[in-house]
């Protein structure tokens, strides 16, 4: 009798500890990293976080504990710790892989966009569906789509047409807005742009291009003269998606794997709604602070789009794999 209550207990112990062994491991979190502002009202930190709130809330064992401000990887760093799955997710500017992953400057190409409805067009369309089979192939998967708008600033005077620019030592998010740019007669100097407030404060930059959001939460309206806002000629459109490890994705149990996607999309929906309230808080930001705000006519974007087409678009074409049908599947997208 007492081996059998032997038994029993060492039966019940061993089904409590399998248990407690199967519920730990149901009970994740993932770390999410990202260079811009936490708590300020950037929507992309704000999209991170509505992820890991939803995350949370589906209850399947999982949360996202989130790292702004690059508080955890600095900004270039980010893509290869997804890559290798030392990172779990990222709000990540996709051309800032273009050194290790060419095709991604496209991403950033000159007047490759131009407006908010054209984006959203882009994002289902066998353009993006090339861009994303390249970056799951790199070891990482979107998690959700996000195009922002850019503008220009300077701290010498209103950058319009190609000519505004020359002399000046400007900051670009990537190599095609560097080529376009160096073609016009400016002088580049490279950075992330969580790095440009310090580059303008410190003498190193002039003038610089960025998304209208980094313009806003990087308080840029205490260096600049003159802000070219998007408008109607937005030349500047950068994708930013929120990407995860592929790696760690697999990992995942189906129900999170699913609250992870439903977090993802339902973001997207909100950022897509978001952005667009974004070109005017930036006008509203810059002319509070004193700041000359222009926007560039529809000659001057057609005489940047002349200066593209010789210098970051032929370029493109010539050296990136693939990267001349790449083009042309962008510009097919109406």
């Amino acid at each position: 009798m007492a081996g059998t209550r032997s038994i029993a207990r060492a039966l019940t112990v061993g089904c409590a500890l399998a248990f407690a062994t199967s519920s730990f491991a149901q009970d994740v979190t993932l770390r999410a990293s990202h260079q811009f502002p936490g708590g300020k009202g950037d929507p992309r930190d704000e999209m991170v976080q509505m992820i890991a709130r939803d995350v949370e809330a589906a209850k399947v064992g999982l949360k996202v504990q989130v790292f702004p401000g690059s508080s955890l990887f600095k900004a270039n760093e980010q893509w290869g710790a997804l890559t290798k799955g030392q990172l779990d997710m990222s709000s990540f500017p996709l051309d800032y892989a273009s050194g290790r992953v060419p095709q991604f400057s496209a991403t950033l190409m000159p007047g490759l966009v131009r407006n908010f409805d054209r984006a959203e067009r882009l994002n289902d369309s066998p353009f993006m569906q090339e861009i994303k089979a390249i970056v799951d192939k790199q070891g990482a998967i979107v998690i959700a789509d996000a195009w922002l708008s850019g503008a220009f600033a300077s701290k010498k005077g209103c950058i319009t047409g190609p000519d505004s620019i020359k002399g000046q030592v400007t900051r670009a998010a990537g190599p095609a807005f560097e080529q376009m740019l160096a073609a016009a007669g400016a002088s580049i100097s490279s950075m992330p742009s969580s790095e440009i407030y310090s580059g303008m404060q410190t003498g190193v930059l002039d003038a610089t291009n960025t998304s209208s959001e980094s313009f806003v939460s990087y308080r840029l309206y205490e260096q600049v003269k003159c802000l070219t806002a998007p408008g109607a000629n937005a030349l500047w459109f950068m994708y930013e998606p929120v990407l995860m490890s592929k790696q760690v994705f697999n990992r995942l149990s189906p129900a999170q794997q699913k609250a992870i996607l439903d977090a993802g999309k339902k973001a997207q929906t909100w950022f897509a709604q978001e952005v667009r309230k974004g070109d005017q808080k930036l006008i509203d930001a810059y002319k509070k602070a004193g700041v000359e705000v222009v926007e560039m006519s529809a000659s001057d974007y057609d005489a940047w789009l002349k200066v593209a087409q010789e210098s970051s678009y032929k370029n493109y074409a010539e050296k990136v794999k693939g990267g001349g049908e790449l083009i042309k599947k962008a510009l097919a997208v109406q």
